[in-house]
């Protein structure tokens, strides 16, 4: 699949650390409950990808789902891109960032949550930024 913004390997690493592009663009995971945002629980703002900035999720998405990752109910329309993963012999849905397809995560549903989607999206810390400005732009102070 291509995406608008599509960079060679050189390209990401030039503005990933190696933890980022470990994830991003490896599909690796951070160890759970080690992640920044992972008790992050902020009222406004908004979550953009680490790789290229684009708004992602808005604070008000985050709930705290004790899964040792920052957990969304729901994504900025459009900015999050799903696919089937098939990798450990189970599927899942994996989450990729529509503009630059980073690895962000996997989304689970039917888990049970008091959330307005019984959707849980399980997101690696390293794959995210937050803004606390505009949750649609995501133009403000970084974090």
């Amino acid at each position: 699949m291509s995406y608008p913004d599509e960079r060679s390997p050189q390209e990401w690493q030039a503005v990933l650390n190696k933890e980022q592009f470990r994830v991003l663009r490896e599909k690796g995971t951070e160890a759970p409950f080690t992640g920044e945002y992972d008790k992050h629980q902020p009222k406004d703002g908004v979550y953009t990808c680490a790789g290229c900035n684009k708004p992602l999720y808005k604070a008000e998405h985050k709930f705290k789902s004790g899964c040792g990752w920052p957990a969304y109910f729901d994504a900025i329309p459009g900015a999050v891109t799903r696919h089937t993963d098939s990798t450990f012999g189970m599927q899942r849905t994996e989450i990729v960032c529509s503009n630059c397809g980073g690895h962000l995560g996997h989304v689970f549903k039917g888990e049970g949550y008091a959330t307005p989607t019984d959707e849980r999206h399980c997101v690696n810390s390293v794959s995210l930024k937050f803004n606390a400005g505009d949750p649609q732009t995501g133009n403000g102070e970084a974090k």
